[in-house]
Order: structure tokens, then C-alpha cells, then sequence
């Protein structure tokens, strides 16, 4: 079983490990997450990068208040796979996994465009979808929804 030998491999760099909608969900400390990237490819066989993006729980304990999540994919077994890691806001920084899948290129300045991670070692850490000279990140949650400066509102029309 996958979650066997990761746990064999990496110890206590591997957190914990979930099954949520029917995929294997694994946590890794945020200092070995490239290096389980790289056996899953390699040793495993899971050669396709879905997905990678970020995300914001405010709402959580502060070393957990950012995500990174990467889907990876075997093509040969059909299997499908996460891996996460959590930080605080004070150190969005993580290796970057260009050298291991190429398309992780767009996906990383993604995440820093929204988000504020940053990528160490990426080869072009610039903006991507949105204007260089924003000094904010858009999707972080540090802003509130409606603007309650607002009086022209009536919130019997918006079911409160």
C-alpha cells in the first residue's frame, strides 16, 4: 500500500494520510514535500501533474493558515493522488518542482500571483494573470466580501 511505503520512506515528514472523495490525501512537512514529489515520480510512477494551487484558511491555526496542493497522476494504474502542505503566513516559500515536472512552471507563478508563494529555484517567479504592479495578493481572504460602506443596499432583497 502507497500509504505504507511513504510512511517507510519519509517517517514523520509524512503527517498524515486521508482518503477524501476517493482519493489518497497525503500531508507532508513542508521541508520534504519536493522530495516526496520526486520518489512519487520516480519510484511510483506517477509522472503527470494535475494540479497545483494554493489556498487560505483563516480560520485555522496560524502554522496551518496556507496550503499548497499538488495532484499527481499515474497514467499507467489509473491512480490519482494528493499531497499537502501547510505554513504560516510568515514563510510562503517552498522548493520548486520545475525540474521535476515542467508544467509546474505556470502553476507555481499561479499560486504566487493569488497567494504570495514564492518558489525558490523557479525559473521565472513573475506575475502571470495579473498586473505586475499589483502589491496585493487577490485571492488571499484579507478583505471583506461586501463593501458595508455601501448604503443603497436593502438586505431583505438578499434573504437576511
Amino acid at each position: 500500500m502507497l500509504a505504507d511505503r511513504l510512511k517507510a520512506k519519509f517517517g514523520d515528514a509524512l503527517i498524515q494520510s486521508t482518503k477524501d472523495f476517493d482519493f489518497p490525501v497525503f500531508e507532508f512537512q513542508k521541508s520534504e514535500i519536493k522530495n516526496a514529489i520526486y520518489y512519487l515520480k520516480n519510484s511510483e510512477g506517477f509522472n503527470y501533474l494535475t494540479t497545483l494551487c494554493g489556498s487560505q484558511f483563516p480560520e485555522a491555526e496560524k502554522s496551518r493558515e496556507y496550503n499548497v496542493m499538488y495532484q499527481l497522476h499515474n497514467f499507467t494504474t489509473n491512480d490519482r493522488i494528493r499531497l499537502k502542505t501547510f505554513m504560516p503566513e510568515e514563510d510562503l516559500k517552498l522548493n520548486t518542482i520545475t525540474d521535476i515536472y515542467d508544467a509546474a512552471n505556470w502553476m507555481e507563478r499561479e499560486a504566487y500571483d493569488f497567494f504570495g508563494f514564492t518558489f525558490d529555484g523557479h525559473p521565472n517567479m513573475t506575475r502571470i494573470l495579473n498586473m505586475a504592479e499589483m502589491n496585493y495578493f487577490p485571492l488571499r481572504k484579507q478583505y471583506p466580501l461586501e463593501d458595508m460602506s455601501r448604503d443603497d443596499k436593502n438586505d431583505k432583497f438578499f434573504g437576511r
